[in-house]
């Protein structure tokens, strides 16, 4: 017999594990990710990103004036 779960079944496992065991579940969840190489132009934004950063030409959401 197959064992299947829903996503939301899984949430809820979650939220039944001990704060102890957190650790571990989550090292064991995040094998199942699949690891994509990055595309290279997503390497180069990351790079420009970065770049910019370091330049302090990212603003924060707080130095945005919303009205």
């Amino acid at each position: 017999m197959a064992i299947s779960a829903t996503r939301q079944e899984l949430h809820t496992l979650v939220d039944v594990v001990d704060e102890l065991d957190l650790d571990t579940l989550y090292r064991v969840m995040v094998r199942f990710i699949p690891e994509d190489d990055p595309l290279p132009d997503e390497v180069e934004a990351i790079a420009r990103a970065a770049e910019a950063r370091q330049n302090g030409e990212i603003m924060t959401m707080s130095d945005i004036n919303w009205d």
